[in-house]
């Protein structure tokens, strides 16, 4: 992953445009110019170089598992193998390929990895721990827990 660029070089209207979007997510670009103060095809151009920059990684919906069948979440954190450090890439990868998997944490700390995932019920998610995770031979060890609310935080603004 690259090494994200010095935040100074972020300008007052690209933080502004930041924020707004950090706010609601959904605004058309020229409700956004508006809010910002800029002409709406500025204000294109500048979401293009931030989203080419990376500074803006996508936009995506926010679905609740329940509602697509998968009303079960959990946390699980898993330890790979001393041998098996060299699939690092490859295990996190397959792992985020997976329908039940929402997102993959890589760590520093006791656990290699935290997988979010969301189960159609105890039997899938147990389905899912003994298939997908204790039967890897990279892994040494899984621990899992419900996730009984989920809230999501906002960055400082």
């Amino acid at each position: 992953m690259p090494v994200p660029n010095d935040v100074r070089e972020l300008d007052d209207i690209d933080q502004r445009i930041i924020t707004e979007l950090r706010r609601q997510g959904r605004l058309p670009n020229n409700a956004l110019a508006e809010k910002v103060g800029i002409a709406a095809s500025t204000c294109l151009t500048r979401l293009r170089s931030l989203m080419d920059r990376g500074v803006i990684a996508g936009f995506h919906a926010e679905v609740d598992p329940a509602w697509i069948g998968r009303p079960i979440q959990a946390m699980i954190a898993v330890r790979l193998r001393g041998d098996a450090r060299g699939a690092i890439n490859e295990f996190s990868d397959r792992l985020a390929g997976m329908p039940e998997v929402l997102n993959v944490y890589f760590l520093a700390g006791a656990d290699d990895f935290h997988v979010h995932v969301a189960a159609q019920d105890p039997d899938d998610l147990r389905a899912f721990v003994v298939d997908h995770l204790s039967s890897a031979p990279e892994v040494a060890l899984t621990e899992t827990n419900l996730i009984f609310e989920h809230k999501r935080g906002r960055l400082a603004e």
